[in-house]
């Protein structure tokens, strides 16, 4: 916070998410502590690198500058600048419907994933529970006492020449 200490198009600040900031951190799904989300303050995204000073200083310095947005329109290529156009030509219904579906669709894709990491996690449970009982198995059907007998066999042939 203190590298970026009036900065002119940057800034890092600290939100007590449980007390007056609480309804800025729901608003922009803040859910586990701590959380670093940055962007456009519009539209803050999840900031998922290192957490130590070195990493959020490189972090910071590479992402936290002025960049292509609505109200930075003069950043961006023609490309973002026909969508920035489009989107702001739609109606405020319009364009809230397309949010939400497009959340929606995020929602789901965890949804996805997460549902099938826990059948994964069940089939790994279930493997882990044959593979023990196998094994407890084979033990218990004298594979040491075999494996002494080998031991003690091959030292009696040493032990004949």
């Amino acid at each position: 916070m203190k590298e970026y200490a009036g900065h002119d198009s940057a800034g890092v600040f600290d939100i007590d998410c449980t007390a007056e900031g609480k309804p800025l951190c729901d608003a922009n799904g803040v859910r586990g502590f701590p959380t670093i989300k940055w962007g456009n303050p519009g539209a803050l995204e999840a900031y998922e690198g290192g957490r130590d000073y070195d990493s959020l200083l490189k972090f910071a310095s590479e992402n936290l500058k002025p960049t292509c947005s609505p109200s930075n329109i003069e950043l961006c290529g023609d490309e973002k600048k026909a969508e920035i156009e489009k989107f702001s030509s739609m109606s405020a219904a319009d364009l809230e419907a397309a949010i939400k579906e497009g959340d929606e669709s995020i929602s789901a894709a965890e949804k996805h994933f997460k549902d099938e990491v826990s059948k994964l996690q069940k089939n790994y449970e279930g493997l882990m529970t044959t593979k023990d009982e196998t094994i407890e198995a084979v033990k218990d059907s004298g594979l040491g006492l075999m494996k002494a007998v080998a031991a003690h066999q091959k030292k009696a042939a040493k032990e004949e020449l």
